[in-house]
C-alpha cells in the first residue's frame, strides 16, 4: 500500500512537485535510450542506473510501473541540432561493410550486457525506432492534417513558428523562441525550410542513404524526434506519468518531443519530466577531443564476458579493465555505489580517488551486512537506539526527488549501529535486528540495487577450481585412451548446462 508522498523535481516547472500518477497505481514511465553505433559509455551508465533507481523505488513503493526504454537504431543523424548529416548507424554499417542491423545488434548485446553487470533491471519494453515505422508515419500525417507540418521535396517538416503561436515551444527549456532563433545558425543546403528553427519528422533519402522506407511523401526514413513521441504515445497513451533523460536533450530532442506531440494530440504529453546531469573526468567535461571518455569495460573488473561480447575476445576470462587515467579496475557495484553517492539532478566527477573512496566505502557496507547477519539481541547494555526513525529518514531522503547521497548517509548510520551493536556498545532488540535487515534488505539491495559481490566471486573462483579439475581428469582420460570416460565427462557437463570447446591451447568452457 502506498503512503509515503514522493516529491519528483519536474524540469518543466523547475520544482519539486508531489507525485500524483494520472491513473494510480499505475505509471507510465519512458527514457530515452541509446543510439547504438558504438559502445555503451560511462555517461550512458549513469544515466540509466539513475532511471533504474527511480524504477526501483517506484515498484518498492507498491506501483504497478510499465517502463518503456526505446533504442534508436535510424533517424539519429550526426548533426542532431541541424538534422543534417550521415546517420550515425547508417555511417557505422559503410565503413564496416555490415548491414545497419548488424551493427545494432552488435551494440544491443554489449549495452545490456553491461547494464546487466550494473545490475539495473530490464525495461518492459524495449522497442527500436525501425520496428515503429508505420507509428511514425501515422504520427507525422496527423500532424500535417493539424497544420502544423509541411512537405518539401519529399522531405516534412514541423513549422516551430506556426506552433510557437498558440503554443509555448520553449517551455522545458526555459528559452524563448526569439532567444533561440537569435541563436541559431543560417545553415547552406536548407532554403527548403520556412524557418531556422523548423525540424524534419520525415527525411527524403538520398541515392546512398541505406535505410529507406516507403512513405506519402516518397522514400525516406524517420526524423530522430518522432520516434520517441510515436513509441511513448503506443506503449503509455497520449498523456503519461514521467519523461527521463539526459540534460543534453533538454534543448533540442525534448523541446521539439513536445511540440510534435502537442501538435498531433493537442495535450501536454508528460507531466513530470526528469533530466539526469553530465559527468567529468577530474573537474573536466568528458570528450572524445580531450580523450578522456572511457567504456565500463575499461574501468570494471570481475564477471566474466560472454564470448560473442563486442567488448571481449573469446580468450578473455574476466574483465580487466585498464585505462592510462585510473591506477586500477572497480567492480560493478564499486562503481553503481559511486554513482549513487551523488544526487542524479548533480555533476558526478569521476577520479582515482573518489572511486577508491567509494569501493572502500561499498566494502563497509557489505561487511556491516555481514556482521548483522550474525547479530543477536543480547542483555541490556549501552544506549538504546530508534531505528524505526533510522528507517523513516531512509524513506525521507528517497521521497525528496530520489536522493540517494543522503540515503547513503542515513545507511551509513546503520553501519555505525550494527558495528557499535557488535561491539557490545549499543542495546538493540531482536526486533531492532530484525529492522535493520529490512532496512538493507529494501534499501541496499532492492531500490540501490547493490549486490554482494564478494560471495559471486566467492563462488566463481570454487567453480574454476572445480572445472580445472574436471577438465584435468578428462584430458587424462583421453591421454590413457579412455574415450568412453573422457567422452562421458563432456556429455555430463553438457546436461548440466556447461559447453566445452576443444582447441590449440587446450580446453575451455563456459556456462
Amino acid at each position: 500500500m502506498i503512503t509515503q508522498p514522493l516529491f519528483i523535481y519536474n524540469t518543466l516547472t523547475r520544482k519539486k512537485e508531489e507525485f500524483k500518477p494520472i491513473n494510480a497505481p499505475f505509471v507510465g514511465f519512458y527514457v530515452c535510450g541509446p543510439t547504438l553505433y558504438s559502445d555503451v559509455h560511462i555517461g550512458n551508465c549513469r544515466t540509466f542506473t539513475s532511471f533504474d533507481i527511480m524504477f526501483r523505488y517506484l515498484l518498492h513503493l507498491g506501483y504497478k510501473v510499465r517502463y518503456v526504454r526505446n533504442i534508436t537504431d535510424v533517424g539519429h543523424l550526426e548533426d542532431e541540432v541541424a538534422g543534417e548529416g550521415e546517420d550515425r548507424i547508417g555511417k557505422q554499417a559503410r565503413i564496416k561493410q555490415l548491414e545497419p542491423m548488424e551493427i545494432v545488434q552488435r551494440y544491443s548485446f554489449g549495452f545490456r550486457e553491461v547494464m546487466a553487470l550494473l545490475n539495473t533491471l530490464p525495461p518492459s519494453i524495449e522497442p527500436t525506432a525501425s520496428g515503429h515505422i508505420i507509428e511514425q508515419i501515422e504520427m507525422t500525417q496527423r500532424i500535417i492534417d493539424n497544420g502544423l507540418a509541411y512537405v518539401e521535396d519529399g522531405n516534412v517538416y514541423f513549422d516551430v513558428e506556426k506552433f510557437a503561436k498558440t503554443n509555448n515551444y520553449g517551455v522545458i527549456s526555459g528559452r524563448s523562441l526569439e532567444d533561440q532563433l537569435d541563436n541559431t545558425r543560417e545553415l547552406d543546403g536548407q532554403q527548403e525550410k520556412k524557418g531556422r528553427l523548423d525540424f524534419a519528422l520525415w527525411k527524403k533519402a538520398k541515392p546512398e542513404h541505406i535505410m529507406r522506407w516507403n512513405s506519402p511523401w516518397g522514400e525516406g526514413f524517420p526524423g530522430w524526434h518522432i520516434e520517441c513521441s510515436a513509441m511513448s504515445t503506443k506503449y503509455l497513451g497520449e498523456q503519461f506519468d514521467i519523461h527521463g533523460g539526459g540534460m543534453d536533450l533538454i534543448p533540442t530532442h525534448h523541446t521539439n518531443e513536445i511540440a510534435q506531440s502537442v501538435g498531433c494530440c493537442g495535450k501536454t504529453p508528460v507531466n513530470y519530466w526528469v533530466h539526469t546531469n553530465m559527468l567529468t573526468l577530474n573537474g573536466q567535461k568528458m570528450s572524445r577531443s580531450l580523450g578522456n571518455v572511457f567504456l565500463p569495460v575499461e574501468l570494471f573488473t570481475g564477471k566474466k564476458l560472454a564470448d560473442n561480447s563486442p567488448s571481449a575476445t573469446p580468450s578473455q576470462a574476466v574483465l580487466e579493465g585498464k585505462h592510462p587515467l585510473f591506477e586500477k579496475a572497480f567492480s560493478p557495484m564499486a562503481v553503481r555505489f559511486f554513482m549513487m553517492q551523488t544526487h542524479y539532478r548533480s555533476t558526478l566527477d569521476f577520479s582515482n580517488e573518489a572511486l577508491q573512496a567509494s569501493e572502500k566505502g561499498y566494502e563497509r557496507l557489505m561487511e556491516a551486512y555481514k556482521t548483522l547477519l550474525g547479530l543477536t539481541a543480547g542483555a541490556n547494555f549501552g544506549e538504546a537506539i530508534d531505528i524505526k526513525a533510522l528507517q523513516q529518514k531512509c524513506y525521507d531522503a528517497m521521497n525528496d526527488d530520489f536522493n540517494t547521497s543522503v540515503l547513503i548517509a542515513n545507511l551509513f548510520e546503520a553501519v555505525r549501529i550494527i558495528n557499535s551493536c557488535n561491539d557490545k556498545k549499543t542495546n538493540l532488540s531482536q526486533s531492532d535486528i530484525d529492522l535493520l535487515k529490512l532496512i538493507f534488505d529494501n534499501f541496499v539491495f532492492d531500490i540501490m540495487g547493490l549486490k554482494r559481490e564478494e560471495e559471486n566471486n566467492k563462488a566463481n573462483a570454487v567453480l574454476d577450481k572445480v572445472m580445472d579439475l574436471v577438465l584435468e581428469m578428462r584430458t587424462k582420460a583421453k591421454a590413457d585412451k579412455n574415450f568412453t570416460q573422457s567422452d562421458l565427462i563432456r556429455d555430463k557437463l553438457v546436461e548440466a548446462g556447461v559447453t566445452i570447446k576443444d582447441g590449440k591451447e587446450g580446453t575451455s568452457w563456459k556456462l
